[in-house]
C-alpha cells in the first residue's frame, strides 16, 4: 500500500507530471504542432499546384502548347496563371 503521507503523494504528482512532459506548455505545443501541419499542407499544395508542372513564361507560350497537344490528339486543355510561381500552367478542368 502507498504512503498517506501527504509530501509522498505530493512526491507521486510530481513524479506523474514530470512523465506527462507538464501542462505549462500543453497550448503552446498545441499550436506549434498546427502550424507544422498547416505548413506540411500548404506545401503539398505547392507541390501538386506547381512544382510538379510544367511552366510557361507566358500565356501565349502555354496556348502554343496546348495547340502542339492538340496536333497530338490532346484535347480540352486550358491554361491558368499560378498563384504560386506567377507563370502558366495547363490543366483539363473546365473551371479554370
Amino acid at each position: 500500500m502507498a504512503s498517506r503521507k501527504p509530501s509522498a503523494r505530493a512526491k507521486r504528482r510530481e513524479e506523474f507530471r514530470a512523465e506527462l512532459g507538464g501542462f505549462d506548455d500543453v497550448f503552446a505545443r498545441e499550436e506549434e504542432r498546427r502550424e507544422e501541419l498547416a505548413a506540411e499542407r500548404e506545401h503539398a499544395r505547392y507541390e501538386k499546384a506547381c512544382a510538379s508542372k510544367m511552366r510557361y513564361a507566358t500565356r501565349g507560350d502555354a496556348r502554343d502548347a496546348i495547340a502542339a497537344c492538340a496536333e497530338h490528339g490532346r484535347r480540352g486543355l486550358t491554361c491558368y496563371k499560378c498563384s504560386y510561381c506567377g507563370g502558366w500552367h495547363l490543366t483539363s478542368h473546365p473551371w479554370s
